[in-house]
């Protein structure tokens, strides 16, 4: 295995760990178990989204540049079931992602905060895509 085999690996046993966190989160805040699935899934595909592109990073490195490519390019591209509603729910679950990377201490407000504003900026170019 080379030195960038073994980043994307451990990175994604890093994305792992969050991914888990994340989803016991959720579970705190009484959502359905149909919610949770699909915000867990939602942050599932994105952490393979920052895995692919260099560099690779993980979920808590991410930053509002890489939610804005996500939604433009690589999700409409790659997602066979991309479409204007599971948008709204990839939109509803960056918010979520976010604010529990603030929670928990892995991300500065700031960052939450560019987010929030490209999502709400840059929505209906989303919903187009």
């Amino acid at each position: 295995m080379n030195d960038k085999d073994k980043k994307i690996v451990d990175i994604q046993n890093d994305n792992q760990l969050i991914l888990h966190a994340f989803q016991s989160w959720l579970e705190k805040s009484n959502l359905s178990p149909k919610t949770i699935k699909q915000h867990s899934g939602n942050i599932e595909f994105f952490a393979e989204y920052l895995c692919y592109y260099e560099p690779a990073r993980k979920l808590d490195e991410a930053e509002e540049n890489d939610v804005s490519s996500f939604l433009t390019d690589w999700y409409p591209r790659k997602a066979l079931w991309a479409s204007e509603s599971n948008t709204k729910a990839y939109l509803a679950s960056f918010k979520k992602f976010f604010r529990y990377l603030v929670e928990s201490k892995r991300i500065n407000p700031e960052i939450e905060a560019e987010v929030r504003e490209t999502l709400k900026e840059y929505k209906e170019e989303f919903l187009e895509n």
